[in-house]
């Protein structure tokens, strides 16, 4: 370059390592970037769903499986609780009523037999 070779030659390869170790760092940085953006990717496609491909069914997104859900929450709460008659709670009230009125009518058959 200028007229000592030797020095050049160091010159020369100091470029070559630094360029070099730029490379190598901007691999790192992307390989970094490149499995953020896989997993935000990932997210993305739980969060949206998927339609179906052969051989693979559709997967609901995360909207769809929440309206599914609060869909449940309206049946169970129905179940649980009291209305005209229809809910499980009213069910379990009747039959507790019923029992009650068999134990008493039980305990008065026994007493009788007791004496």
């Amino acid at each position: 370059m200028r007229g000592n070779a030797t020095l050049d030659v160091f010159i020369i390869a100091g470029i070559i390592a630094g360029g070099l170790g730029l490379l190598f760092v901007l691999a790192r940085i992307g390989r970094y970037l490149w499995r953020l953006f896989q997993g935000i990717d990932d997210f993305l496609d739980d969060w949206r769903g998927e339609p179906p491909r052969p051989g693979v069914p559709a997967r609901p997104g995360v909207m769809e499986r929440l309206e599914r859900v609060e869909q449940e929450v309206v049946a169970v709460r129905h179940e649980v609780t009291t209305n005209d008659g229809s809910s499980l709670k009213d069910a379990v009230k009747r039959v507790e009523t019923k029992l009650g009125e068999v134990k008493k009518t039980l305990g008065t058959h026994l007493e009788g037999l007791e004496d």
